[in-house]
């Protein structure tokens, strides 16, 4: 019973791991080196990450440039980003790519919360289902007689306690994020 409650606390963790990693990759009007991690350029016949292979520093609050330490991989380097989702053309100087992000339209903005209201309600969801999981676990263990009612009871009431914590603290991060879309 604790082994599945265990697995339950560790599922929801990596939910919530997750839901932090998606939403620092959110463009939101400020320059975050976090919106090149699913960015990946073909080099040497490998997909690699744009952190792997240059360095990426925020120069200013809404530039983020890009410095290849092969300075052969800056085209291949912008032609990923152009064909990648950002929706933002590096500016090509020879050595160095930068990428400025423009203001954010308040429509823009409130499009970013609803996207980020979803994300946070698909986390839950998935919460939900890890206790439901769990729940039935414990009821097919106490149909086996591998525990008894008690332990049943205290079981989801564990699994139940575990449930609430994620869903607030998925909660708390959803309304942190759109706090800082709304007031940028």
């Amino acid at each position: 019973m604790k082994e599945a409650i265990n697995k339950a606390k560790e599922k929801m963790q990596k939910t919530i791991s997750v839901l932090e990693r998606d939403f620092a990759a959110i463009r939101a009007g400020r320059a975050n080196p976090n919106v090149l991690d699913k960015v990946t350029v073909d080099y040497y016949g490998t997909p690699t990450p744009i952190s792997q292979m240059a360095t990426v520093s925020v120069a200013e609050a809404r530039v983020l440039t890009i410095q290849p330490w092969d300075k052969s991989q800056l085209k291949p380097i912008e032609k990923a980003i152009q064909a990648s989702d950002i929706g933002i053309n590096p500016a090509n100087d020879g050595t160095v790519l930068r990428l400025t992000f423009p203001q954010l339209t308040e429509e823009r903005r409130k499009e970013i919360v609803k996207d980020i209201k979803k994300m946070g309600e698909d986390s839950k969801v998935a919460v939900r289902s890890i206790r439901r999981d769990v729940i039935d676990k414990l009821k097919a263990m106490k149909k086996n007689s591998e525990i008894t009612e008690d332990d049943e009871k205290d079981g989801e009431d564990q699994v139940q306690k575990l449930h609430d914590k994620f869903i607030k603290n998925i909660d708390e991060i959803v309304a942190a994020k759109e706090k800082e879309i709304l007031s940028i």
